[in-house]
């Protein structure tokens, strides 16, 4: 391929570095576009990337030689190791103060939402049979993708193919998944923008409450003069990384067949953010200095979501056009809704945590990377990530176990 009537040749990986950087620019633009005070804000670039992988995802293919899959899990991967260890990092100081306190609620807030995900998806199951379905080990491995992709869980997703029985169920929960992780994305965003627009709550309030009692719970940890290992934190910033992606390499066996069998792991994104969080609360080893400036975070944290939403929305829009059915959407859109609405409800009324941290926990509890990323805007305080912090990890480990549970209970 080349540009400007061939003047210059454009090829390979600069090619892909040119498809990623239009895809920022045009994702960032339509972003901005605001309907009655809401935008899609950074899953705008989600939404450019998933557009440009349905149109000239083969051209993309052409150019890598059949490798763009793997080049896109690179920028993936790097994109969310960026957001999570400064998600990690920005909510330490506060993080175990905040669990400590609310313990309970967090755990109870992530397994409300993830059991109404796993129920909706048993009831479209017994939907799916009622409508004339009579192959039920494909129709639960389609469904089980489906709530994988609803949660946007790339570890459900990997639980749930090793849960079944051929390569051929194995690419079924490979279409639910990519159906239903479009509106998984989007899904979550438009929500933490509507819903204190729908309750007509004043922010300013809110952000102010949200603000001076998280600020009550944090604690400094100077000591002195420290050791800076860079000017901009980056180099504390990679040992956190490196350490989180050793953690998430950990398998744990699920099953008699060791390791050869189902497996559990917090893969990157939670080694990362465990890791992070750590070196965020104490702050220091010793003399050394490991929490990186507030400026090096909030870019890095940006800059990981946008990859990140780039990589995943052009390899979504290579399967969507072909995989694409509107009953198996209308599942994802359930399974997406659902459990945020009754989340939110249990969290509000129930165990009276405030509106912000209540939008924080639901991004944590449906595993959205995108939505915190929104909230934060929105809310106009990162003191949010630390309710997203609390929540994932149990999260995480519920979604892993139920899209096997959907799997095995048909």
């Amino acid at each position: 391929m080349s540009l400007f009537g061939g003047v210059i040749p454009i090829t390979g990986i600069t090619f892909l570095m040119f498809c990623i950087f239009t895809i920022l620019a045009v994702g960032y633009a339509l972003g901005r576009i605001t309907i009655k005070g809401v935008s899609l804000g950074s899953a705008g670039v989600f939404i450019i990337a998933l557009i440009f992988g349905c149109l000239f995802y083969d051209d993309l293919d052409a150019q890598l030689s059949g490798y763009t899959t793997n080049a896109l899990k690179i920028v993936e991967n790097l994109g969310l190791v960026l957001f999570v260890a400064a998600v990690g990092f920005i909510a330490g100081p506060k993080f175990f103060s905040n669990m400590k306190k609310n313990f309970t609620s967090y755990v109870l807030l992530g397994l409300v939402i993830i059991l109404s995900g796993a129920l909706v998806a048993v009831g479209c199951v017994f939907v799916g049979k009622l409508m004339g379905e009579t192959d039920m080990e494909r129709l639960s491995a389609i469904v089980s993708g489906l709530f994988a992709g609803a949660l946007t869980s790339t570890p459900a997703f990997s639980a749930a193919k090793a849960s079944v029985s051929s390569p051929e169920m194995e690419q079924l929960v490979s279409v639910g998944y990519g159906i239903a992780y479009i509106f998984g994305v989007i899904g979550v965003v438009l929500f933490v923008q509507l819903m204190p627009k729908i309750l007509k709550v004043n922010m300013d309030e809110e952000r102010a409450k949200l603000v001076a009692k998280e600020s009550a719970a944090a604690s400094e940890k100077s000591g002195g003069k420290l050791i800076q290992l860079d000017d901009y934190g980056i180099a504390p910033f990679a040992i956190a990384a490196l350490i989180g992606i050793f953690i998430g390499m950990v398998k744990i066996p699920l099953s008699s067949q060791g390791l050869n069998g189902t497996t559990f792991s917090l893969t990157t994104t939670g080694g990362c953010l465990l890791a992070s969080l750590a070196f965020g609360h104490f702050g220091k080893i010793g003399k050394v200095n490991v929490m990186p400036p507030a400026p090096t975070l909030k870019v890095f944290r940006e800059l990981g979501l946008v990859l990140f939403l780039a990589g995943a929305g052009i390899s979504g829009g290579a399967r969507f056009v072909q995989e694409f059915k509107i009953d198996y959407f209308i599942y994802g859109v359930i399974m997406t809704t659902l459990p945020m609405i009754i989340g939110f409800i249990f969290a509000k009324y129930i165990l009276k945590i405030n509106v912000l941290n209540t939008l924080g926990s639901i991004t944590g509890g449906m595993t959205s990377t995108p939505a915190l990323g929104t909230l934060i805007h929105v809310a106009g305080t990162e003191d949010v990530a630390a309710a997203y912090a609390a929540t994932y990890p149990i999260a995480l480990v519920a979604v892993v176990f139920a899209s096997q549970f959907i799997i095995i209970l048909f």
